[in-house]
């Protein structure tokens, strides 16, 4: 991060991305996803505010999201996977699709305006603010999930859209699996153990497609904030696990909505991005 930001400022820094890392850690567990929606949009705000410009600040918000995910989606997988609610066949015949999306992914973030990465969350944070806030048994397309062609297209699409908005999945693929009638605890079990399969190459995509860039802080590799990375990591891993806990224990009806409302602000955030440049 740039120098020369009075100390007040920077605690001000440090205390945003702590608190982050606590919803990022949160939701990982809670809601099976990689804490992108709450990551990438602080990570950026962050970035612009110590001086980046939006076309380093949001690949550069994206990639930091990607990496801190790693660590995050498998404390949260495995804490599912104790539970017994993790689907391994499904994880196993989306890895291939899932790769291919993330290797799609990463190579149009190295050459996109920052643009496309802003529409790109805003479009798909808000349908899935609308499943959230108003999908219920009406929203379910199937019983069973759909044969293997088609799972795999969909790992596809969901590596795409992570890749670019710099999440692990959760969201996309807890809405794919109970839209085809897998319970809910299930789909958000198997929607951490996804995070893994995107996040690791997808962080590993946008330090190389960030690599040599100029404009770039110091502390970057690539496209990644070894410093974000630092301050937000700890507070989210301590986390995790009590969102596994509360996932596990109480009803989801209420917190999805909550969830569904805060997607709905961060596509709001993003659609004054692209439309006003604020």
């Amino acid at each position: 991060m740039p120098v020369g930001l009075s100390p007040s400022v920077l605690l001000l820094i440090v205390a945003a991305l702590i608190v982050a890392g606590v919803a990022i850690g949160f939701l990982a567990g809670l809601f099976g996803v990689g804490g992108g929606a709450v990551s990438v949009p602080v990570f950026f705000e962050v970035f612009r505010f110590t001086g980046n410009t939006d076309d380093i600040a949001m690949p550069l918000a994206v990639g930091t999201s990607l990496a801190m995910i790693v660590p995050t989606a498998f404390v949260s997988a495995r804490e599912h996977a104790r539970r017994g609610t993790l689907d391994m066949q499904v994880l196993r015949w989306w890895i291939l699709p899932v790769l291919m999306g993330v290797m799609i992914g990463t190579v149009i973030a190295g050459i996109a305006d920052a643009r496309v990465f802003q529409i790109v969350f805003m479009l798909v944070s808000g349908f899935l603010a609308i499943r959230m806030l108003l999908g219920g048994s009406s929203w379910q397309i199937a019983d069973t999930l759909p044969g293997r062609g088609l799972l795999s297209l969909y790992g596809a699409i969901i590596g795409l859209l992570s890749a670019l908005m710099g999440i692990g999945g959760g969201a996309l693929s807890t809405m794919t699996l109970t839209l085809h009638g897998r319970p809910i605890h299930e789909a958000v079990s198997t929607s951490a153990g996804l995070g893994v399969l995107i996040a690791v190459p997808g962080s590993i995509g946008y330090i190389l497609a960030g690599w040599g860039k100029p404009g770039l802080p110091h502390d970057a590799l690539g496209y990644v904030s070894l410093l974000a990375l630092a301050i937000t990591l700890p507070a989210a891993l301590t986390m995790t696990r009590y969102g596994v806990r509360m996932a596990h224990a109480r009803s989801r009806a209420q917190l999805s909505r909550m969830f569904g409302l805060f997607l709905l602000m961060v596509s709001l955030r993003f659609t004054l991005a692209v439309v006003f440049g604020i």
